[in-house]
């Protein structure tokens, strides 16, 4: 039965903390759930916390100060050169005088110790999911092993699927396929995976139909008897892949080998997200965050949910056992391992006032309270452990060059030295999505060269950054124009070339964004192999599905020995192939080619701002304006929000037509939400709080700081929850 019992109401009221005043109901989690266990007292926590917040705040606030201050220099450079060619050597003369580009010093390798294999030396899949999400989050640590037979059977990468009933002829394609990937990756010496008759072990060593590999150094385990075996493990490019025997299972019993699943190591790493993907804007919605943390931390995370009628609770899955070629015991991990992604340097949280009754920055909270609960993991000898080198792994978003990554540096200096943790415990992660941080890259590294565990592209943030940084200079192009630019290959090769030349290759992750349509795996199959083929240890997939799909690229893809070529032919791409600002060379649209482009637009922001504010929702699959389903968050919005704004800005289209737009998509979300119970329309008053961020996004882009959607959202739901 549904546990009714009623939930105890959040404590709002605050309390004394050092010279903090803290939410009540945060300070009791803290201390009574995150603290037991980790050998750090209250009141040393309370008062490091204290010292981060009134040392490093003003130091944050100086930040964000400079950061306006370089934007409204590059505006006023914009509005002067608005109506002459682009010149790239003095606009890059320009940057360099005002500090925005800095010199870059002498060739370096980054020092990060004491990772985890999954970060240095195994590419693979990468999932992103909501912290605030318990189900989506264990979802993703599971995702470390899936069922290739069940990716292929259920997505479109077979066809159109099913409409009812099990389809024996789909089942029967599927293990052919599959068999294909076996003969591919693990070819037999003497037959093929689709005729096999028979696998053991003899001597330690694999043998199918009295035959072995034609790679026997690919066979690393198995469970069960030898003569007839359970499950036979084998690797290829670090990557595992089990064979399942099973004659009593539907698809076993017309194998003849017994072959019931073939199961692909798949998510090896996930980023449990505190920032994007969340909509996280007071002292309630941090404790619901941090709490999934911990339980991931603990290991003893569930949920409960309703599935197909059926009442069930998900956990943390445990290890997996093996006996290795020679018998002796073997375990691989069950579950991916976990990044924790903090907020930027931007925002500040009422869970927190300081002493002078100020928001503290969301990011300092951050900072703290997710290394702390990592240490539950820290001081694991045993059971479901995420690192086994004793590291903590924070990816920081939204940095602009290299000083606000040494103020990262320095924060987590000060959160080790409060937690009692040995310096550079925790990893930093770098995600290049800010202009100034890509045009500053190798510097951006090495203020972090003894952290840094993971740099990655987006190319969402990144425009959309690219369209605030550059708003003065004249309308851009349609978005999808914009991806064609050359810009954007000169940022994607910068990345991978510069990554190499710190020497994060077998130290650290460079990473790719998302594939963001989770129904389209076939196409997904088809074009995502180009990551792992450009030097991408990891990238991002929306799904444990679409995890173990793109797995299969990673043993296609020797991504190591990709690295190791392109190191050896140095950089592709420098720092002014990024100045070539993707604006319209031709500007001559029709009025219908405009509105299309904007309602498109709009269609996207009101989708998604229309569940983040009246339901909390900061990542799903949102229908486009021609009902497929996208995976939105803030990124996808901001990129949007700053495209309208652009073309407001520059008169491409009028304030009142953009309304009439607003409000017609508006009609249309509404349609697609109609068999939400839970759902708010917008339409036909257009009045409601939803509507109102969705509209100040677009008609206050243009001053938003860094075009970020962030403060408009956050105060409009903190607006709604006051109600």
């Amino acid at each position: 039965m549904p546990d009714t019992t009623p939930a105890t109401p959040f404590d709002n009221t605050r309390t004394t903390r050092a010279d903090m005043q803290v939410s009540a109901g945060l300070a009791t989690f803290i201390e009574t759930e995150v603290l037991p266990g980790t050998g750090v007292s209250a009141d040393a926590l309370w008062s490091g916390l204290s010292t981060l917040v009134h040392d490093f705040g003003p130091k944050n606030r100086a930040l964000l100060e400079r950061r306006d201050a370089l934007q409204a220099t590059i505006d006023d450079w914009h509005r002067t050169h608005r109506n002459a060619p682009h010149d790239r050597e003095a606009y890059k003369a320009f940057l360099e005088e005002i500090g925005y580009i800095v010199p870059e010093g002498e060739d370096f390798s980054i020092e990060t110790a004491n990772v985890d294999p999954e970060i240095a030396s195994i590419p693979g899949p990468q999932l992103v999911v909501p912290v605030t999400n318990a189900r989506f989050a264990l979802n993703a640590a599971n995702a470390r092993w899936g069922s290739f037979y069940d990716a292929l059977y259920g997505t479109d990468a077979m066809g159109p699927q099913p409409t009812r009933g099990f389809d024996d002829g789909r089942a029967a394609r599927v293990v052919s396929r599959v068999a294909v990937f076996l003969d591919t990756v693990f070819p037999l010496e003497a037959s093929s995976h689709a005729t096999a008759r028979r696998y053991r072990v003899t001597d330690g060593k694999l043998e199918v139909d009295g035959a072995g590999l034609r790679n026997p150094g690919a066979f690393v385990g198995y469970r069960g008897r030898a003569d007839v075996p359970d499950a036979i493990l084998l690797r290829n490019n670090g990557l595992h892949v089990e064979l399942v025997f099973d004659g009593n299972h539907p698809i076993g019993r017309v194998s003849a080998s017994g072959l019931a699943d073939v199961m692909l190591e798949s998510a090896v790493s996930a980023i449990i997200d505190c920032e994007d993907s969340v909509a996280c804007v007071d002292a309630e919605d941090k404790v619901q965050a941090y709490r999934n943390w911990l339980g991931l931390m603990k290991g003893d995370l569930s949920e409960t949910f309703d599935k197909g009628g059926r009442r069930m609770t998900r956990r943390l899955n445990p290890d997996r056992d093996y006996a290795g070629p020679g018998g002796a015991r073997l375990s691989l991990k069950g579950r991916a391992l976990l990044l924790v992604r903090n907020v930027g340097h931007l925002m500040t949280n009422p869970a927190i006032l300081d002493r002078d009754g100020n928001e503290v920055f969301e990011g300092l909270m951050d900072a703290m309270f997710t290394a702390l609960i990592a240490l539950h993991d820290l001081k694991k000898t045993e059971g479901l452990r995420n690192s086994v080198k004793g590291s903590v792994y924070v990816v920081k978003p939204k940095m602009h060059g290299p000083e606000e990554v040494a103020f990262s540096d320095a924060i987590f200096s000060h959160v080790e030295q409060v937690l009692g943790l040995p310096q550079y415990t925790v990893k930093l992660g770098i995600m290049d999505e800010e202009r100034r941080t890509s045009v500053n890259l190798k510097e951006c590294i090495r203020a972090a060269k003894h952290r840094v565990c993971f740099i990655n592209t987006g190319f969402l943030d990144r425009t959309g950054d690219e369209i605030h940084t550059s708003m003065e200079a004249g309308p851009f192009s349609r978005k999808d124009f914009i991806k064609r630019k050359s810009w954007i290959t000169a940022y994607e090769n910068q990345n991978v070339d510069i990554g190499l030349e710190c020497g994060l290759s077998g130290r650290a992750q460079i990473g790719k964004g998302m594939w963001a349509q989770p129904d389209s795996m076939a196409a997904m199959l088809e074009q995502k192999i180009e990551h792992p083929r450009a030097g991408a240890t990891c990238a991002w997939v929306p799904s444990p599905t679409a995890a173990t799909l793109h797995a299969t690229h990673y043993h296609r893809v020797d991504v190591l020995a990709v690295q190791a070529k392109l190191a050896k032919g140095g950089r592709r791409a420098y720092v002014d192939a990024l100045l070539d600002i993707p604006l319209a060379a031709y500007r001559k649209w029709t009025k219908a080619q405009i509105r299309r482009e904007v309602e498109n637009n709009a269609q996207g922001i009101l989708g998604y701002v229309v569940r983040w504010i009246d339901q909390g929702v900061g990542c799903s699959k949102v229908p486009d304006i021609n009902d497929i389903g996208l995976m939105e968050d803030r990124a996808t919005c901001r990129i949007s929000a700053q495209h309208i704004a652009n073309w407001l800005h520059h008169g491409v289209i009028s304030r009142q037509e953009v309304s009439e737009i607003m409000q017609g998509m508006a009609e249309v979300v509404d349609r697609q939400n109609k068999a939400d119970p839970a759902y708010r329309p917008m339409a036909p008053d257009f009045d409601g709080i939803a509507y109102k961020a969705a509209c100040d996004l677009v008609f206050e882009g243009a001053r938003q700081p860094s075009g970020y959607t962030e403060p408009v959202l956050h105060a409009r739901r903190l607006e709604l929850k006051a109600l």
